[in-house]
């Protein structure tokens, strides 16, 4: 025999499973925020740990970078000369920038992306030009010129673009100083591409240098590279400018 509900059990049923289903409802919403809580906690300490992470990396590579630069500029002394009490001097060049190269190397390899371990790559390309090795000079300074730092890509540039004239490939230097020119950067300014620029005309072609010398001494009258363009005009023969 079916038992009978009053009407006031009923009642209290409803209300019972009203309540079960909001307790579910609250719980199920404090759920959703503890997870979420707890992602924007591991985003959070993802973001902060990457963050002291690469800080870490930087300190590392700018110690090493350091280093390295100790040596590449350390003085090269003569036979017979007594090198500086607490100062790192080498009586032989080679093994100096053989030296420094291992160093530069060692930081752009393992700290790449740092802005030390980038200026690391265009250092190692100096100690491959002081060491006469230029297709490997122009091998690390073709991966700095892609740089996202305009100043490093614009030191890159402008390197290659010396040991491009140097080796007698005129044209591929004219294409990068004039793109110098375009967007001319800190570390490299637009007089000093100019100078360079009309060094590579002094030859080839003297009005084109002379021009330019001349420019040089119209927009910057009173600074170094005016004196420098004004000494190089007057080594220029007189009816070739």
């Amino acid at each position: 025999m079916a038992k009978h509900i009053s009407r006031h059990e009923l009642k209290t049923d409803q209300v019972q499973e009203a309540l079960s289903h909001s307790a579910e409802a609250v719980l199920s919403h404090k759920t959703t925020l503890i997870y979420g809580a707890l992602i924007v906690i591991v985003v959070g300490g993802g973001i902060f740990g990457w963050r002291f992470y690469t800080q870490r990396q930087t300190v590392k590579a700018a110690a090493g970078f350091s280093d390295a630069m100790q040596i590449f500029q350390a003085p090269v002394i003569g036979a017979g000369q007594a090198p500086e009490p607490n100062q790192i001097s080498y009586s032989d060049s080679t093994k100096k920038y053989q030296d420094a190269l291992k160093k530069f190397q060692d930081v752009a390899g393992h700290y790449g992306k740092t802005r030390p371990g980038q200026l690391a790559h265009y250092y190692a390309a100096l100690c491959f030009e002081h060491l006469k090795q230029d297709p490997q000079a122009i091998d690390q300074l073709s991966s700095v010129q892609n740089s996202p730092d305009q100043d490093f890509a614009a030191m890159a540039r402008f390197e290659l673009a010396q040991i491009y004239d140097r080796d007698g490939k005129g044209d591929q230097a004219v294409r990068l100083y004039n793109e110098l020119l375009k967007g001319p950067s800190v570390l490299v300014p637009e007089p000093e591409v100019m100078l360079a620029l009309a060094q590579h005309y002094r030859q080839t072609n003297p009005a084109q240098a002379a021009k330019l010398y001349n420019e040089i001494k119209a927009e910057y009258p009173d600074s170094g590279a005016a004196d420098q363009a004004d000494q190089q005009l007057a080594l220029i023969p007189a009816g070739k400018s």
